[in-house]
């Protein structure tokens, strides 16, 4: 018999409908999206612990179990696992509620006594604070062609939220309906002062009620609850037959990867882990409280839209409540099978996009995102009948709070905002604000907009020169700028010189270096960094180039832009023609009917034409020296007008760049095949370079020979390589500095025979003694420690192939043991 339930409860619908609730497993839906039902019902929610215990889920998923347990057998419907708590739902008829409630009060009172006598294990103390409401619900189904949503929504949900927010630990709270519905004779309260809202202390039944026949009675107004053969059971739902259709149906509402474990008949724990990703909240607050079929019609357009841009960006959409009087999605980057190169600056693509599109739709009056990015717990939350694919951890909480903290614009953590890649100006850094549930969130920032019409110094390389920090083992790179330099100085003929080289070689730190050495008399340079969206900004680099050559760049308003433009072109082009740069350079010029009439490559021949004309007239007055970052990001049109500036100007272009993904464009080519291009490829530091960077980096004499071990073969080179593994220790404390001793005072004893030290190169001695008193410490690791037992930095994590077709056996094997 035991078996036979056991083949039963393996069908891949009775795992499906294991996600979902009787509400959707039973339902008899339109087909059409949105889709409003209405009815009934008790609403609970417990909240069942505390912030940030990601690292102690598996534990607590034994509370949750037993909960949900407790939910089930007093007839109860797990309508959604959301994070730190679960909203389970009694459908019945309006003339039930009364005594329904006295069936949910008992259930919340047992569930409180779950945990009365149980002891915290391993520091997590479970206590569950609850809310009741009851009174008239309405449920929205939407969705797209591929993917199913559903959602409760209505005064009752919003009671319930208020209700479990009043709670304090093992309390029972009752909505202001739910107290006027329920059948008080049976109910000891408290009054909370200033609310209409109760709190339970105790049920008080008379002394001839029978609570067992009570609740068989009210249980026979539940639809699905188990009764005659199936009374053993659960849930109804493990019961299920095959039924294709059906089947077919509830996978809708199912993410694809769990369908695959499903599939796979994969045990539920086997996607459970600490796993790093990027979350995001949209938040969609609505102009009026009106019906749900209008409000559901918003929350369709926007949620075909979010899929729409998540499908493309590798994120899923993990939930959808109500929350606070709007409509939310925890929408997820990173989830087993979906990890994706550059998913920080592709969740924020995302958030923009879906802001820009939502902030449009009818009915929403607001939209709010926050994204934050880190480690929390991806996997099974519940009850092995009734369970749910979540997230859980403080990254997920962060990401909630700011999203309600900061309303009406995109925020981030500053996590998102070191590992999205992308310029300082998408972001404005914003008060801190207390938090409810969260310590320190650290910096947060609001993302500006990755498509807006950015004010032209911001693309400009912001980082100045540390002049107190020497650029080591890079003489060679250096060279190779001074002789082209003195070359470009003395002809005249377009000078190029291209250093190429992986993440992390330090192509930004040559960069500055060069910027410093390049100033002078006769010359001006221009520098500026770019990033992955430029690529798709067509001119853009040329639009950065000009824009300082004309002066803009120190304009304040796009009027003033507009009269420095006038007067600099007067001369080489007509006034009717001046509309040409209104895009370009963000002016208002009147459209003449000229150009209204002109085709988007005529007008881009004669900007162009107009362009060489102005940087002929500039270089005749001084030399100019173009410095990019990233060159790879240079957009088609900016290449292929590079092409023809070195062809026939005297100008000095200096660029880095990764190596190109595809084949690089025609015009790309021919500039780096050119004769007057000089191209560098970067190799690693030497282990001397990286020894002198750490002893810089830590401001230290000398560090263990154990300590340079690791960081020249887990660097590879790499100087970022090297700076994030030395924060990474820092980080888990296990570096010390004490006291270096002297040369001739040092006694060798058994303690100190072993304790060699690797000391800098006379360069860097000579460094430090021209710039201040050399530091008298030298840096060991703690005792014990073991570095091949460090996890790898975060920012690390994911790159290690990168560079993988560089490393050497030894360099691979390090890696291999990092990850």
């Amino acid at each position: 018999m035991n078996t036979r339930r056991e083949e039963s409860q393996d069908q891949a619908i009775i795992r499906i409908a294991a996600h979902l609730p009787d509400l959707i497993v039973y339902g008899d839906f339109s087909p059409e999206r949105p889709s409003v039902d209405y009815f009934d019902g008790v609403l609970i929610t417990a909240m069942y612990m505390d912030r940030g215990a990601e690292q102690l889920v598996e534990i607590l998923n034994r509370y949750i179990s037993a909960i949900v347990e407790k939910v089930l057998i007093f007839g109860g419907d797990i309508i959604k696992f959301a994070g730190d708590a679960l909203l389970a739902l009694w459908k019945v008829e309006r003339k039930h509620l009364k005594d329904i409630i006295t069936v949910v009060i008992k259930c919340s009172l047992e569930i409180h006594g779950l945990f009365e006598t149980q002891e915290s294990e391993e520091g997590l103390d479970v206590r569950v604070k609850i809310g009741l409401s009851a009174g008239h619900i309405t449920m929205l189904v939407f969705g797209d062609d591929t993917r199913n949503y559903f959602l409760v929504m209505g005064q009752a949900v919003d009671d319930v939220r208020l209700a479990q927010n009043m709670a304090q630990m093992n309390d029972v709270i009752l909505s202001p309906n739910c107290w006027q519905l329920c059948d008080r004779s049976m109910i000891e309260i408290e009054k909370i002062p200033d609310r209409r809202a109760v709190k339970v202390n105790f049920l008080k039944p008379p002394p001839t009620f029978n609570f067992d026949e009570f609740f068989t009675k009210c249980m026979t107004f539940m639809d699905y609850y188990p009764s005659g053969d199936h009374k053993k059971l659960l849930r109804l739902a493990c019961t299920l037959e095959s039924d294709p259709e059906l089947e077919l149906s509830l996978q809708k509402y199912v993410m694809e990867s769990i369908l695959k474990q499903i599939d796979d008949k994969q045990l539920p724990g086997y996607l459970s882990e600490l796993r790093p990703v990027t979350i995001m909240f949209v938040n969609l607050l609505f102009k009026d409280r009106e019906k749900a079929e209008v409000i559901g019609l918003a929350i369709q357009d926007a949620c075909v839209h979010i899929n729409s841009v998540l499908r493309v960006s590798r994120g899923q959409i993990n939930k959808v409540f109500m929350f606070d009087k709007g409509c939310s999605f925890l929408c997820v980057f990173g989830f087993p099978g979906e990890k994706a190169p550059e998913e920080v600056t592709r969740a924020l693509e995302s958030a923009m996009d879906i802001f820009n599109f939502c902030s449009e739709v009818h009915k929403i009056h607001t939209v709010s995102i926050g994204v934050t990015s880190g480690i929390v717990f991806c996997g099974i939350v519940g009850h092995s009948v009734r369970h749910e694919y979540t997230v859980i951890g403080q990254k997920v909480n962060i990401a909630a709070r700011m999203m309600m903290y900061y309303p009406g614009i995109v925020t981030c953590d500053s996590v998102t905002y070191n590992g999205s890649n992308l310029p300082a100006y998408f972001f404005k850094e914003l008060p801190k604000k207390v938090m409810k549930g969260v310590a320190d969130s650290g910096p947060v920032y609001q993302c500006l907009g990755l498509n807006e019409k950015i004010l032209f110094d911001m693309a400009y390389l912001k980082c100045n020169r540390n002049q107190n920090y020497l650029l080591l083992g890079r003489d060679k790179e250096i060279e190779y700028f001074m002789c082209t330099m003195k070359e470009f100085l003395k002809c005249n003929c377009s000078r190029v010189l291209m250093y190429e080289g992986l993440s992390g070689y330090g192509k930004s730190q040559i960069l500055k270096e060069i910027e410093y050495l390049a100033q002078g008399e006769n010359h001006r340079t221009i520098a500026i960094a770019l990033t992955k969206i430029n690529f798709q900004q067509n001119f853009y680099t040329i639009q950065i180039l000009m824009s300082s050559v004309l002066g803009l760049d120190t304009c304040k308003h796009y009027k003033e832009q507009q009269t420095n433009l006038q007067n600099k072109v007067k001369t080489l082009l007509d006034e009717k023609f001046h509309c040409l740069l209104n895009d370009f350079f963000c002016v208002q010029f009147p459209i003449s009917q000229e150009v209204s009439k002109m085709s988007t490559l005529r007008k881009q021949k004669l900007l162009e034409s107009l362009f060489l004309k102005i940087l002929e007239q500039t270089v005749k007055e001084e030399r100019i020296i173009f410095i990019i970052d990233e060159g790879q990001f240079i957009d088609m049109a900016s290449w292929a007008f590079m092409e023809k500036l070195v062809q026939t100007l005297p100008i000095f272009i200096i660029m880095s760049l990764s190596p190109f993904i595809g084949l690089p464009c025609a015009a790309a080519s021919a500039v780096m095949k050119n004769r007057n291009t000089t191209y560098v490829t970067l190799g690693a530091m030497q282990p001397k370079d990286i020894r002198n960077k750490a002893c810089l980096d830590l401001g230290v004499r000398g560090i263990s020979e154990e300590l340079e071990s690791y960081l020249v073969e887990g660097s590879c080179g790499m100087p970022f390589y090297c700076e994030e593994l030395l924060k990474n220790l820092d980080q888990h404390g296990v570096l010390i500095f004490q006291p270096a001793e002297s040369e001739e005072k040092t006694n060798v004893t058994w303690n100190n025979l072993f304790k060699n030290f690797a000391k800098p190169t006379e360069e860097l001695k000579m460094f430090t003694l021209s710039t201040e008193e050399g530091s008298e410490e030298v840096c060991n690791l703690a005792s014990g420690v073991r570095l091949k037992n460090l996890s790898p930095p975060a920012s690390l994590k994911g790159k290690e192939n990168l560079a993988w077709c560089s490393f050497s056996r030894t360099q691979t094997l390090l890696l291999l043991s990092l990850g």
